[in-house]
């Protein structure tokens, strides 16, 4: 043990002296190496003394240079054998890095196998001199516990707000009925631990259900006391808000996947709306879920979590089975009256002889006399297009070859007509150089005929105009995504995830290419492709007031049966055993290692997996060259979930022992990865 004050000799005129109390900071450096993810220590000025607090955000010199970094803790003495280098300045002396934050996101970076300066980039925003001077405002008041009566309907919904309320560490899945104002029933929870004076953090896919939460927390606990962070904000607005919640003048907090980290002071509830979203999954190293980071942050701090949705992914369903979580589920009889009347193709023999070719057509009968019942009826259709585009994907009209450019191999796509409605369509073009192919020739069997794969949404859009003319056509995707749309009849063409909300339900939705959707080669493609479906048809009108949802997929598919009789949780069930009798997470935990074949090689080789790794692969990861040779591939390696801490670990380890030889080509390592196929 080395006492800092004596790290050195008499000191001379003009040189720095060790603060008398706790002279020794530990420091995060903000240095991207996998070798360096460990505190550093450093002497704390006496000029100093005053501003260097836990938390802080300051600079240091690492390695010849000045690196950012944050203050963990100040101690008394120092197990570094060497001399101790100073602090280079203060940036802030606000505390940023809470250690209730601190020991998250350590958590998160040990579970994904990751560094914990990345997670940090990722819970704490950039520093807005500005905005960090104004003055912070006073806490608003503790609110009322609100009546919540919309719980009532689901047996185990009031016992479990009791327990938020009485600060028991309370765990559940929430199945949300048909048409419920889940925005109204989230914004209740959070008013719950609110009003018995602790936090609550809400974490919502999209800036739509933010802009719907927050409105729903305003009108129960005050504007005073709900924050909104997502990154479209501006910097300086992002990190007042921030500084807000860190500072304890708001005790709810709504927002998108990183404010899962949001500091709020002495959390009661913790919340994630539609966990099967995959903008939960944050797209930055280490990769962490915004699901699994607040069952980590549950777990530490003795919050209440909540789990919610209209459709159960595989990994909700595992927090049900093992009983670390409990289900809210309305009664059957609850839910059938709530849902709308689901049809699918092929249910019964009289569909088909009405409509012989309802299998293969992109829009059956069925569909048509839905629609004109709807709009008939005065309310708007909802027709969801799993794609946006035009016609965003091609093949062969013979042999079904996909289309590909020849010139980069990229897939080819109509881009759309060339002016206004009606016009004849553009050529195709390659959707990855933009070149544009007027004469194609398949290499496979010659053929010059082209065929749509997918229908995009502004086809889609071009077609109902013309089958039913007269009426509106709206459409809501990457271009444009409309909130709400008026009660009054209109087609709405929306893509998944954009489907605005009808003012007084939507009269019929109409799910089309269910084929496409479930043919993904994807391990997920059909819990996507139900929660895709639930998640539009929970806009739809009750049956009783004559809401129909017409599914264009095959009635005995395992996805379209649980729309049909609108039960997720079966769905889940039955996806969870699937997947625990392949090997596949949630059931086991799994990483993927993506890299060159020789990087990727190394960094396996050398890890020191746990026995009962199984590694899987190589595969190649897109083209490869004359010799058959993929310039990058990917490795799996699965281990049993008791074993998921020690395969980090290994993972964590290697990529160390590689930053440190300082190789030249980068490994990509991911823990439970969406896309792992």
């Amino acid at each position: 043990m080395t006492r800092a004050g004596k790290s050195g000799g008499r000191a001379r005129r003009g040189e720095s002296q060790p603060a008398a109390r706790s002279p020794v900071a530990r420091v995060v450096v903000d240095v991207p190496l996998a070798h360096l993810d460990r505190p550093f220590d450093y002497l704390v000025p006496d000029r100093l003394d005053d501003d260097v607090t836990p938390g802080c955000r300051v600079r240091v010199r690492f390695a010849g240079k000045v690196v950012d970094g944050y203050v963990l803790e100040r101690v008394e003495e120092s197990a570094h054998p060497g001399r101790l280098a100073y602090l280079d300045r203060v940036v802030s002396s606000e505390p940023v890095l809470p250690p209730a934050t601190a020991a998250l996101a350590r958590a998160v970076a040990d579970r994904y196998a990751g560094m914990l300066v990345d997670v940090l980039r990722l819970a704490i925003p950039p520093r807005h001199a500005r905005a960090e001077a104004e003055p912070p405002r006073d806490p608003a008041p503790v609110p009322e516990r609100p009546a919540a009566l919309g719980w009532d309907r689901y047996p185990r919904g009031r016992i479990f707000l009791d327990a938020v309320h009485a600060g028991r560490p309370a765990h559940a899945v929430w199945q949300a009925l048909p048409g419920e104002d889940w925005p109204r029933r989230l914004a209740e929870a959070a008013a719950t631990a609110a009003a018995a004076g602790r936090g609550a953090v809400v974490v919502v896919p999209d800036h739509r259900d933010l802009a719907r939460v927050h409105a729903a927390c305003v009108e129960l606990v005050g504007a005073d006391d709900v924050v909104a962070l997502s990154a479209d904000l501006g910097p300086a607005e992002r990190y007042r808000r921030w500084l807000a919640v860190l500072r304890g003048s708001a005790r709810v907090v709504v927002g998108t996947r990183a404010t899962a980290f949001a500091p709020v002071a002495d959390p009661g509830l913790l919340v994630v709306w539609d966990d099967g979203d995959d903008l939960h999954a944050e797209q930055r190293s280490p990769y962490a879920h915004a699901r699994d980071v607040l069952a980590q942050r549950a777990h530490l701090s003795g919050a209440a979590l909540l789990v919610a949705g209209f459709a159960r992914t595989a990994e909700a369903q595992l927090l049900v089975d093992s009983h670390w979580a409990h289900e809210i589920v309305a009664p059957r009889d609850a839910v059938r009256a709530a849902a709308p009347r689901v049809t699918a193709i092929g249910e019964d023999d009289t569909q088909l002889a009405r409509d012989p070719a309802a299998r293969a057509a992109r829009l059956p009968s069925v569909a048509f006399e839905a629609a004109r019942g709807a709009l008939s009826a005065g309310a708007p259709v909802l027709v969801q297009v799993p794609r946006r585009g035009y016609v965003p994907g091609l093949a062969c009209a013979s042999c079904r070859e996909p289309a590909r450019c020849r010139r980069c191999a990229g897939p080819l796509a109509l881009p759309g007509p060339a002016g206004g409605r009606g016009e004849a369509a553009r050529p195709a073009a390659c959707r990855w150089c933009g070149a544009t192919e007027a004469a194609f020739r398949c290499p496979s069997c010659g053929s010059r005929r082209l065929r749509a794969t997918a229908i995009g949404a502004r086809r889609t859009a071009e077609e109902l105009g013309r089958a039913f003319p007269g009426v509106a056509v709206r459409t809501s995707g990457a271009g444009e995504v409309l909130a709400t749309v008026p009660a009054q009849p209109a087609l709405v063409v929306a893509t998944p995830g954009a489907e605005p909300v009808a003012e007084d339900g939507y009269g019929a939705a109409l799910l089309l290419d269910g084929r496409v959707l479930l043919a993904r080669p994807d391990l997920r493609a059909a819990e996507e492709a139900l929660r895709r479906w639930l998640t539009a048809a929970a806009l739809v009108r009750p049956a009783g007031r004559g809401g129909r949802v017409v599914v264009v997929a095959e009635s005995g598919l395992t996805p379209v049966q649980a729309l049909v009789r609108w039960d997720p949780a079966w769905h889940a069930a039955a996806e969870l055993a699937g997947r625990t009798e392949l090997g596949f997470p949630p059931a086991v935990r799994m990483a993927t290692v993506d890299g060159s074949p020789a990087a990727v090689a190394d960094l396996v080789d050398g890890a020191r997996l746990p026995e009962s790794a199984e590694i899987l692969g190589p595969v190649p990861l897109g083209e490869v060259d004359e010799e058959g040779v993929a310039e990058r591939e990917r490795v799996l390696v699965r281990v049993p979930r008791p074993d998921g801490r020690a395969l980090a670990a290994a993972l964590a380890e290697a990529q160390a022992v590689r930053t440190a030889r300082k190789e030249a080509e980068a490994v990509r390592v991911r823990l439970d990865p969406l896309d792992m196929l």
